[in-house]
Formats: structure tokens, sequence, C-alpha cells
């Protein structure tokens, strides 16, 4: 708690300060001491307005942090995280990573990135679906066409589309009391005036949804910026799909250094907005990028090698190829011999896979890879076919894509992770990295976030970072381990 209360204080609150309005009354509590207090509440694992608030009351711990001043209450906590830090905790946050690194605690050379799917505060069966609004959209069209059609038969017009048609029957139908209830008969107009009316809602109501998607292929109604995604820790203990974020971290040193949101259920597209998120905060970049094979695309790869950080990241196909039954099956492209003089494959059969064609293929982020299409010059009477493809159509040769680029990225990635250095920071990838999630998770007992929104959410996971830093910081002191950036093997 004192070297929470010391490192704190060495921040610049400036920003803070000028969230709060210089008119109206003064603030009820401190802003620098509530500040501390929140922090302070996640490295406790207590995350509630209400339990903030109690222990405000009955913790020596949180009185002493408020300096004998009267403790704030569950709104006061509640308007501050979710109003006065939203646009200032993160600011906060690099502060102290800059604290970390005049220590000598980071040093900006080896990043272990890693993620994790934490459960978002939403209705667990309030999902949307992409593919069902689609449908749905196809229907209405009909739908549309159908209703337009019989309107312009029962009033002999010539509607060019619905609103026009609501519109003039709006006017017509001005004079006309409408009715509900038992009991009461509708007149023709008022219900197709109704009719279109519901139409119309639909149809606004299903653009809205598309706006909402950006790009992912559901989200909540209770929480539109969460997307559903299957957890690893079920309620249900059964694997259904919840709404949740991704939350991916940079480590160095054992302390969290960067963190981001992310909808979207890949890790592979959350690792370039992570860096770029992390480099215009602190102005560093870090030389070294550590990652599992969640990450590897030629996107990632394309994006490191411009930025000059070296990549350590595992490839996708790194643990099936170390098994006997890869090796040896003859079928697959890697085992295919390959001759570069005359860029082809040649298959067990000893029949050429000469290069037919080239196509772009697009990512979901619209990044371009440049596929180059091999195909079999003759697969009739083959012996192996069964064994080698799978097609329909029983003339079809045998077609295998291959991004060159990416082979040759991941061909220099695999050298560099079977290094001594690679096995190394893969080691410590999986301690630090992956090791700040166990915390987070199992010990703060953290699988559900409080708030609502990206934003929001974006703050709760601040302040646990900064509270797990300061952790961190007071074990490392305490187990004369400051400065030691890497676990070695001898340590391990």
């Amino acid at each position: 708690m004192r070297l929470l209360s010391q490192l704190l204080d060495e921040l610049d609150y400036r920003e803070l300060v000028k969230a709060y309005s210089p008119l109206g009354r003064k603030a009820a509590v401190d802003p620098v001491n509530l500040f501390k207090v929140i922090v302070y509440g996640y490295h406790c694992g207590i995350y509630s307005s209400r339990a903030i608030e109690q222990s405000c009351r009955r913790d020596i711990n949180f009185r002493w942090l408020l300096e004998g001043k009267r403790g704030p209450g569950k709104s006061t906590i509640a308007a501050f995280r979710t109003g006065k830090l939203g646009t200032v905790v993160e600011g906060l946050f690099y502060q102290l990573v800059e604290r970390l690194y005049t220590r000598g605690e980071v040093a900006f050379e080896h990043l272990f990135v890693d993620g994790t799917k934490i459960e978002a505060n939403a209705n667990r069966y309030s999902f949307v679906w992409k593919k069902s609004v689609d449908k749905q959209q196809k229907k209405q069209v009909v739908k549309e066409q159908t209703l337009l059609a019989t309107l312009n038969e029962r009033y002999e017009r010539s509607f060019s589309n619905v609103e026009t048609a609501m519109e003039q029957l709006t006017e017509e139908a001005k004079d006309i009391a409408f009715v509900s209830g038992k009991g009461k008969r509708k007149t023709q107009l008022q219900r197709d005036v109704e009719a279109i009316d519901a139409l119309l809602e639909q149809k606004t109501r299903y653009v809205e949804y598309q706006a909402i998607f950006s790009g992912r292929n559901s989200f909540s109604k209770t929480d539109t910026d969460a997307t559903f995604m299957r957890l690893k820790e079920d309620h249900m203990k059964n694997g259904q799909l919840k709404p949740a974020y991704n939350v991916q971290v940079g480590v160095e040193g054992e302390y969290i250094v960067g963190l981001d949101i992310s909808d979207q259920r890949s890790d592979t597209l959350t690792l370039i907005p992570l860096l770029q998120r992390m480099e215009s905060r602190s102005g560093k970049r870090h030389g070294t990028i550590v990652a599992d094979a969640g990450y590897e695309s030629e996107e990632n790869y394309t994006y490191l090698a411009d930025m000059g950080q070296e990549a350590y990241i595992k490839p996708i196909n790194y643990e099936q190829s170390q098994k006997r039954k890869f090796r040896n099956n003859p079928f697959l492209r890697e085992n295919m011999p390959y001759d570069p003089d005359v860029d082809c494959y040649t298959c067990p059969n000893g029949r050429r896979l000469n290069a037919a064609y080239t196509h772009i293929r697009k990512s979901k982020s619209g990044f371009d890879s440049l596929v180059t299409a091999y195909q079999c010059e003759d697969c009739s009477g083959c012996t192996h076919r069964a064994s080698c493809f799978q097609s329909k159509h029983p003339d079809a040769n045998r077609t295998i894509d291959v991004a060159k680029t990416f082979l040759q990225q991941r061909t220099r990635t695999y050298e560099k992770i079977v290094s001594p250095k690679g096995k190394l920071l893969r080691m410590n990838r999986s301690i630090q990295a992956e090791g700040v999630f166990a915390v987070i998770k199992q010990d703060y007992s953290f699988r559900r976030f409080l708030t609502r929104g990206k934003e929001n959410v974006r703050t709760e996971m601040l302040l646990m970072a900064m509270g797990y830093n300061i952790f961190r910081l007071h074990c490392k002191t305490q187990s004369n381990r400051t400065k030691q950036l890497l676990f070695t093997k001898m340590v391990c």
C-alpha cells in the first residue's frame, strides 16, 4: 500500500484535474486520493463500487490512502471510474510504465504478447447474428415488394416505394380515428398504415444492426461493443458462446507495459493495433516481439519487418510438424520435393505440380497476399488419388495454394525460435505473459467486467494493470529480483 501511494504520487495529474469543472462545488473526495483507492481496490480484488465504499469505511489501508477524509459513496466511485477516468487513465498508466523504465525494470527490448477473453457485463442470450440479419433483410425485400404491389392494386396508385406510400396514406388518414383494443374494428386504411410502419421500423432496425457489426459476426444487445466468443471457463460447463472482449497485453520484465481491448475473436488481427497503440502512447518501440501461434500471419510478419522489429512468432503448424505422422505423410505440401529452378512440386507418384496461376487473397483486415496456385499436370489413373486429395469431380487435378512470401517469413521465424535465444524467449513468454492472466483471472478472480462499452472496459483493465504492476514490483523487491528482465534456464 505504501509503495502504491509512493509510485502514484510521482505521476502528473494535471489532465485528471482538468476533467473537473472549475465552476460549481468542490469535489467530495480529492481525485488523486480517490484514484489511489480504486487502484488499490483492483489490486486487492475489490472491484464493485459498493465493495470499495464499504472498504473505505472499514479497512485501515483504504482509510490511510484517504488521509483520514470521509470515504466516497458508491455513486461517486462509479461516476469517477466511468466518467472522469475514461480520458486520462491510459496516460496515467503509461506514466507508471515510464517510472518503471527509469527504475531499470523495463528496457523496451523484448515484448511478450498474449491475449485472453473476458466475459462482458451483458446478457448472455441477447445475441444478434450477422448471418441471421442478412437472411432477414433478403426476406424483407420480398415482403416490401409484395406489400407495395398490394397497395398499388388496392388504392389504384403507383407507389414507387413504401416510404412514399406511408407518406401519402398517412396524409389521407388524418381525418380517421385510429382504434385499438377488444371490440374495435380497424379500417383497411389503418391496417395498411400499421403494416407499412412495422415494415419500416424493422428495416431501420436492420440497418442499425449492420452499422453496429462493423466487420464482426455478432454483438450483444445489452453491450453492443461485445462480441460473442467461446470462453475456456464456462459458467454452464458446456462451451456456449458468450459476449466477451479479447484482452491483449504486452509484458516485459513481468510488468504489463501495454494493453488493448479488441472485439475480434481471433488474435491474428489484434497484434498490429496493440503495437500501434503502445507506440503512440509511450513513444517507444520494442526491438523484439515474442508471440504464440495465434498471431502468425503474413500481415503481422510484414508489419514487424517494416517497423524494424524482430519477430519470434511460433508457426501455427509447429506442434504438428514435430509429430511422426506429419513427417511421414508424403502427400503434404511441406513434404513434397520442390524444384526452385522450374518452380514446381513433385507428388509421391512422380507427377509434377506446376505453377498454374496467381491470385490475390484478401484478409479480413484488407491485407492483400499474393498466392500461387500449383496444379498437377494429370491425376487421372493415379493409384494414390484417394490418399492425396478429395474432389467431387473424378477428372479434377490436385491444386495447392502457396503464399511464397509467407512461407519465406515462416521459415526464417522457425529458424529463430528453435535457436537457443528463441527457446529462452519462448520460455519467458509462457512464464511472463501467460502468468499475467493466471494472476488476474485465478488469484484476483477477475473473470467478468463490471462496466459496459469498450472504453469503460479499457479503463477497468488499465486500473487492473496498474495494480498488478505495483504488486509485481513489490514482490520483485521482496525477493531481491529487481531489474531482472528475463528468466534464465537455471532460475527455472
